[in-house]
C-alpha cells in the first residue's frame, strides 16, 4: 500500500490518507458589520473543491481567537458564538466529502492590523482594519508595521482564554482537528524567539520561561477538547538567524513538553519571525526539520514546504521523515492534486460520483 494513502488514526480520529491541505489565508472575510470575521461564499466554494480533491484532513485557514489576533481585518474569526453557524457550513461541507475538518487557531501578535497581501500587505494605522497591535515585547516586526504594546499577564491570561474559548467554538461548529498557530513570526513564536522576547518576566529570558504560553495555551485547548480530537502545533523549527534566535534543537525541547500536555503531532514549518532571513528554499528544504523533532521528540510530525510531487511524498513518509504530508500552493493550483496523486501510486482514492466521468483525465 501506498504510504501516502494508509489510514493514520490520531487519539481515536481515523484519517483516510496522509495527504492534508496546509491552512492558507484567503482575507476574503468582512472586516466590519455582523458578518465580520464569518466565512462566506468565497470560503465554502474554496473549502467544498478541496474537499472533493480527497485530502484526509483540511486544515482551515488561521483563525483568529480574538479580534486583535488576526493579520488582516479581513481574516476568519472564532471568538464570537454569532460565528460559529457560518463556520459550521465548511465542516458540513469537508465532512460530506469523507474529509476530516480541521481548522487553525491563531494570534498575529505584532503581525496584525496590516493590509492584504495584494495590497501590499504593510501596516494600517487607522479604519476599521486597524488596531492597537500587542507582543511580548514593544519591537515592531519591521519599518511599516504597527508598534506593539507589551502585553502584561492580565493581557497573557486573556491570550490562553481566548485560545480555549476559540476552541470550544470549533468544537461547537464541528472542527474534528484543532491546530495551534506557533510558527512564521505569529503571537506564540514571538514569544519563544529571543529575538521578539525581550521579557524579563516569567515569560522571557530563558527557554523555559519563552516556551510557558505556548505550553500553557495548549494545556488550556487540550482541557477542553475530548479525549478522541487531535491537537496539533504548527511550529516554526528555525528563525534561520545564525547563531541566535530560535532554533531546531529548540523545537525538540518544546516538542516534547507540548506531548506532555497532549499535543498529539507537530507540524513542522520555519521562518517568518525575521525579515531578513536569507531562507534556502528548495524542494523540501523544510522536511529535515520534520525528521528530527520526530527522531529526537517522539512524537508524529508533519512535513510541509515545496512538497510538489507524488512520488516526492511518497518517498519523505516511506523513509520516516514525517508521518503526514501537508500541501499548501500545490492544492490552490489543483483542486485534484490528491486524487492525481492515487493514480501516479496506483492507491484508491475515488472521485466523487459527480466528477467520476473525468477519471481518465487524472
Amino acid at each position: 500500500m501506498s504510504q501516502l494513502f494508509a489510514p493514520l488514526t490520531l487519539r481515536g480520529t481515523e484519517i483516510s490518507n496522509r495527504a492534508w491541505m496546509a491552512p492558507m489565508c484567503q482575507y476574503s472575510a468582512a472586516a466590519e458589520g455582523p458578518d465580520v470575521g464569518a466565512p462566506n461564499d468565497w470560503h465554502l466554494a474554496h473549502y467544498g473543491a478541496r474537499a472533493a480533491g480527497g485530502p484526509g484532513a483540511i486544515i482551515v485557514e488561521a483563525t483568529g481567537v480574538l479580534p486583535e489576533g488576526r493579520i488582516t481585518g479581513w481574516d476568519l474569526g472564532i471568538w464570537d458564538d454569532a460565528q460559529v453557524p457560518a463556520h459550521r457550513r465548511l465542516t458540513a461541507a469537508m465532512e460530506a466529502q469523507g474529509v476530516v475538518p480541521g481548522i487553525q487557531l491563531a494570534h498575529a501578535g505584532r503581525k496584525a492590523s496590516t493590509a492584504k497581501p495584494w495590497d501590499g500587505g504593510s501596516g494600517l494605522f487607522e479604519g476599521p482594519a486597524a488596531w492597537q497591535v500587542v507582543a511580548p515585547s514593544a519591537i515592531p516586526f519591521t519599518e511599516g508595521y504597527p508598534q506593539p504594546a507589551a502585553l502584561d499577564e492580565a493581557g497573557i491570561a486573556r491570550v490562553v482564554e481566548g485560545f480555549a474559548d476559540a476552541a470550544r467554538r470549533a468544537l461547537e461548529a464541528g472542527y474534528r482537528l484543532i491546530e495551534l498557530h506557533a510558527a512564521h513570526g505569529y503571537l506564540l513564536h514571538q514569544f519563544l524567539s529571543p529575538l521578539s522576547n525581550h521579557r524579563t518576566d516569567g515569560y522571557g529570558g530563558s527557554l523555559e520561561n519563552r516556551t510557558r504560553l505556548a505550553v500553557e495555551v495548549a494545556e488550556a485547548v487540550r482541557a477542553v477538547l475530548p479525549d478522541d480530537v487531535p491537537l496539533v502545533t504548527r511550529v516554526s523549527a528555525t528563525d534561520w538567524a545564525e547563531g541566535e534566535g530560535w532554533t531546531a534543537e529548540d523545537t525538540v525541547h518544546l516538542a516534547k513538553q507540548l506531548a506532555g500536555v497532549g499535543v498529539d503531532a507537530l507540524h513542522v514549518s520555519t521562518g517568518g519571525n525575521l525579515p531578513t532571513a536569507q531562507i534556502p528554499v528548495g524542494p523540501g528544504y523544510q522536511v529535515p526539520f520534520a525528521r528530527k523533532v520526530r527522531e529526537e521528540a517522539g512524537i508524529p510530525t508533519i512535513a510541509v514546504g515545496m512538497i510538489t510531487e507524488p512520488l516526492q511524498a511518497e518517498q519523505l513518509l516511506a523513509d520516516g521523515a514525517a508521518d503526514v504530508v501537508a500541501l499548501a500552493r500545490p492544492l490552490l493550483a489543483d483542486p485534484m492534486w490528491v486524487r492525481r496523486a492515487a493514480t501516479v501510486l496506483r492507491s484508491d482514492s475515488p472521485l466523487p460520483d459527480q466528477y467520476a466521468r473525468a477519471a481518465s483525465f487524472l
